[in-house]
């Protein structure tokens, strides 16, 4: 009798750790198996969205046109030159010698060419009467005191291959109220300018001029 009594409650210990098991891996199944059916109707609105992405993605490709990098060609790879021979260097080296030659007989021309151009400009130059010359000229036929703009536009209208600047003549009219020669009024906000009423310089060429007449 003893051994069969714990024989059995051997056998009530087994059992009731059995059924805790058993009712412990029926629960695990079950919130296993409500996490799968979350995960799988996550995954069909994953499927389904992608679905709706790849056909929007088909109806632009129709539409906007590929890269240029896509439809870039590739290049062929470029071939090796052969190999010159002996004579192709040598005319090379004919060539690069010959070359001093023809550039020294060049330049003594060029050189002669702008020689004979530049006592031209440099005649066309000394008629021109300086911008000075011009500013004091205008003032001293005025009656009136001017503004360096009245100048400058005088200067215009009479001189339009000049295009003179107002900004210039101001500067101008400054260096010959400095030299004394023009004198300066301030009326309000403007400034008017003056001739002095002295003789003006005459020019060197206008200088040699007057003295071949009195000879």
């Amino acid at each position: 009798m003893p051994e069969t009594s714990t024989t059995t409650e051997v056998a009530s210990q087994y059992a009731a750790q059995v059924a805790g098991d058993l009712e412990r891996n029926t629960q695990e199944q079950e919130r296993i198996g409500a996490d799968i059916a979350t995960l799988q109707e996550k995954l069909t609105a994953l499927q389904h969205d992608h679905n709706v992405l790849v056909n929007i993605q088909q109806a632009l490709a129709g539409t906007v046109p590929a890269p240029a990098s896509e439809t870039a060609t590739v290049p062929s790879p470029r071939k090796k030159k052969a190999a010159e021979p002996a004579g192709g260097k040598r005319s090379r080296a004919g060539k690069a010698t010959a070359s001093p030659a023809r550039a020294a007989v060049k330049k003594p021309v060029a050189k002669k060419a702008r020689a004979a151009k530049a006592p031209a400009k440099t005649a066309a130059k000394s008629d021109a009467p300086t911008l000075v010359e011009l500013v004091h000229r205008h003032l001293v036929a005025q009656s009136e005191p001017r503004s360096a703009a009245e100048v400058a536009d005088g200067l215009n209208q009479a001189h339009p291959d000049r295009a003179v600047q107002t900004t210039v003549v101001r500067n101008t009219l400054e260096g010959l109220v400095a030299k004394q020669r023009v004198q300066r009024t301030k009326q309000g906000s403007s400034v008017y300018y003056t001739a002095t009423g002295g003789p003006e310089p005459v020019a060197a060429s206008d200088a040699s001029a007057q003295a071949e007449k009195s000879k």
